[in-house]
């Protein structure tokens, strides 16, 4: 299967906007994602692919996470874990967050391609599933959708 490749233009109500890159060099391999956000608060933020492909009421009808296995929420490293669970990208001083994750259950292919779907940036930082609490074990806590924006494919 050859490569594929994925973008999505993230869009808020405020100040955040950003581009993330998706590669894939085939239907077994990692996926790489890149990419800057600009005009976060300084920190952790929560980074999600989330299940629809929806943005007709902002990124509120994105709906939940990527949960195509129904399991609990959980970090990025955890094998308990949303197919859309990218954990956090954290913002310095500047505001600015440069994403360059790689990761294993993201695919570009078949039924469970994340492409069509939305990438979301949170306002707090994503506690991975380790909070405590059920909202914890949803969204790790992560709060609201500062933007998000639709995956689509690229050259």
């Amino acid at each position: 299967m050859e490569a594929k490749k994925a973008v999505c233009v993230l869009k808020g109500t405020g100040e955040v906007t950003g581009t993330v890159y998706f590669d894939q060099q085939n239907e077994k391999a990692p996926v790489k994602v890149t990419g800057e956000i600009t005009g976060l608060t300084k920190g952790k933020h929560g980074f999600h692919v989330h299940a629809f492909g929806d943005n007709t009421n902002g990124c509120i009808s994105a709906g939940p996470h990527f949960n195509p296995h129904n399991k609990s929420h959980g970090g990025p490293d955890d094998q308990e874990r949303h197919v859309g669970d990218l954990g956090n990208v954290t913002a310095g001083d500047d505001g600015v967050a440069k994403i360059d994750i790689v990761d294993k259950h993201l695919t570009l292919h078949g039924q469970h391609s994340i492409i069509g779907r939305t990438m979301v940036i949170h306002e707090k930082e994503d506690d991975c599933g380790k909070g405590g609490n059920e909202e914890s074990l949803k969204t790790g806590n992560a709060g609201g959708r500062l933007a998000c924006g639709v995956i689509g494919i690229t050259q």
